[in-house]
């Protein structure tokens, strides 16, 4: 017990993916390592002693999280008590900050050093919360170049390491390299709603609406990514009253996206997978009207999109709220596909995304600055 026994939370789906990445990288530096807390699936295959499971808390908006808070109070108490077992001198945070910020405060108080991979969003809103992390987070690992300048204008210990995607995401040959479809085949459109229960009841339904008023516009074909962390039967009961036909699919994500003329996107990391194989999308999202209210008021920035936001400029359609119906996204998604110089400057702009997302090596990277922190530690101990 102690010095390179490890606490490890991540709070959602990609957290959990990009938490497996840098364990397993970690544990080659430090063989000793013994790693526990909360995670999903990858986690687990990882090596994580999961004392609870991330999907239980992954919602997005005020009265979501509301449903869930009684078990996430009661996964944030089992997981302190742990800490108490096992005395770990070093603790991982991955994203989840209305979770992971409370936790943190909880932990630099019994001593451990808390290391955060995967900045909150405070650049964008809720900007005071930077002085609560300054307080408990001993060093911030970030994935994006402009979040450097932030914390440390606000002395927060940071370090870049670059983003994980750039070597998760391949390189794969793109539907339109071959040019738009002809002689009436079809346009091949992908749905992806989310990986939350919240943001698929959410999105879902308007996506599938875009498609069932897409198919008497244009040719095209519809198949859904179902994310690991959404249950069949969700899927399958929006599918059976879409009224369209739509393909579903588990796997080879990457590739389906690759072999898409457009992508029909709920807002998060998902957005910038898409970008990275050069795949056109159309950005939505909605949140519960009290959520959306308090976020409008609290946001200011020009863009939702991690694409645009890393872009700098509005690369992609964004729709949100009330324009994220089934007539907006079909009316976004006809006029892109049957305007092809529209699509050329978007595919433009999508292909400035993965160098300034970093160099390849982030997990690794990342891995290094925690074997650093685990090893002084243990001199220490």
């Amino acid at each position: 017990m102690g010095a390179h026994d490890l606490l490890l939370v991540a709070g959602e789906a990609s957290g959990d993916l990009h938490g497996a990445r840098l364990l397993s990288e970690l544990k080659s530096l430090v063989p000793d390592l013994e790693a526990f807390g909360m995670g999903g699936a990858e986690l687990r295959a990882a090596g994580l002693d999961a004392v609870a499971d991330s999907r239980e808390i992954a919602v997005v908006g005020l009265t979501e999280a509301l449903r869930i808070l009684p078990r996430a109070k009661q996964i944030f108490r089992q997981l302190l008590a742990e800490c108490e077992r096992r005395k770990p001198a070093t603790a991982i945070l991955i994203d989840s900050p209305e979770f992971n910020l409370r936790l943190a405060k909880q932990l630099k108080a019994r001593g451990i050093k808390v290391i955060y991979y995967i900045s909150p969003q405070v650049w964008a809103w809720r900007r005071g919360r930077v002085k609560a992390i300054a307080r408990v987070v001993d060093l911030m690992l970030v994935v994006f170049p402009f979040e450097v300048d932030f914390y440390r204008g606000h002395d927060v210990a940071v370090e870049h390491v670059g983003h994980p995607l750039v070597d998760e995401v391949p390189v794969l040959p793109q539907a339109w390299d071959r040019g738009a479809p002809a002689g009436g085949e079809p346009f091949r459109i992908t749905l992806l709603p989310g990986s939350r229960r919240s943001e698929v009841e959410a999105l879902l339904p308007s996506m599938l609406g875009a498609a069932r008023l897409l198919v008497d516009r244009l040719p095209a074909i519809f198949t859904l990514v179902q994310a690991p962390t959404i249950a069949d039967e969700q899927v399958e009961n929006a599918l059976a009253t879409a009224g369209v036909e739509v393909r579903r699919i588990r796997e080879r994500r990457f590739e389906e996206i690759a072999n898409s003329h457009l992508v029909l996107c709920a807002s998060g990391t998902a957005t910038l997978e898409v970008g990275l194989l050069g795949t056109p999308l159309i950005v939505a999202y909605r949140l519960n009207p009290l959520t959306y209210r308090m976020a409008k008021w609290l946001v200011r920035l020009p863009h939702f999109s991690l694409v645009n936001l890393v872009l700098g400029r509005g690369v992609v359609p964004e729709l949100l709220q009330e324009g994220a119906n089934a007539e907006g996204l079909a009316a976004a998604a006809e006029g892109l596909l049957r305007d092809p110089a529209r699509i050329a400057v978007m595919r433009t702009g999508l292909a400035e995304l993965r160098p300034r997302l970093g160099a390849s090596g982030a997990s690794r990277r990342a891995a290094e600055q925690v074997a650093g922190v685990l090893l002084r530690n243990g001199r220490a101990a």
